[in-house]
């Protein structure tokens, strides 16, 4: 009997040491990590809306726009972030569009779990360069084997579930934010 309580006073006390320590390490990177990711988030900014000297964060309809300004302090855009669920899980990116809200000035992908080799390639510039001036007036589209036309991106051979993901993101929360920012605001 007396083994026994030994070796649950021994575990309970690792199990004490470990939560502790996991706690501690846990507050230490926290606020690294939410640096991190907001220094992520405003490199995406001046990413996705370029030239951009400078940009104010405003909330319309509990919706997070960030408005860009170039060096005269002229508008150059709006950009928003979205998410949604791809393949492998969510999808998280940010969308740069003209103050007409027409036309789509870039996209960064901020997270993503899609498989890395094929889904993993919706963060490469050769599938975010499609987005770069592309007419979003009436939505964008997808096509696979054909060669894209207005509006339209190509999707990633062996990953069009990715690919369509991105697009059905992309448009939904343009959508939202159109009706939210009305054009000329």
């Amino acid at each position: 009997m007396n083994r026994i309580v030994k070796m649950i006073l021994t575990l309970t006390l690792l199990g004490l040491i470990s939560g502790i320590a996991l706690s501690m390490v846990s507050n230490y990177t926290d606020p690294l990590i939410e640096q991190n990711q907001q220094e992520a988030l405003r490199e995406a900014v001046f990413y996705v809306l370029q030239p951009t000297e400078d940009y104010e964060e405003r909330t319309v309809d509990g919706k997070v726009i960030y408005e860009s300004y170039d060096e005269s302090g002229e508008l150059v855009g709006y950009s928003f972030t979205a998410s949604g669920g791809g393949y492998q899980g969510t999808i998280e990116l940010i969308v740069g569009v003209g103050t007409e809200l027409e036309e789509i000035k870039g996209i960064q992908i901020l997270a993503s779990e899609e498989t890395p080799g094929l889904g993993g390639k919706i963060r490469g510039e050769s599938f975010k360069s499609q987005f770069r001036g592309l007419e979003a007036g009436q939505g964008i589209g997808l096509v696979k084997s054909e060669e894209p036309e207005r509006g339209e991106i190509q999707a990633i051979t062996g990953a069009t579930i990715s690919s369509r993901a991105v697009v059905d993101i992309i448009n939904k929360e343009l959508s939202r934010v159109r009706s939210i920012l009305p054009e000329g605001e």
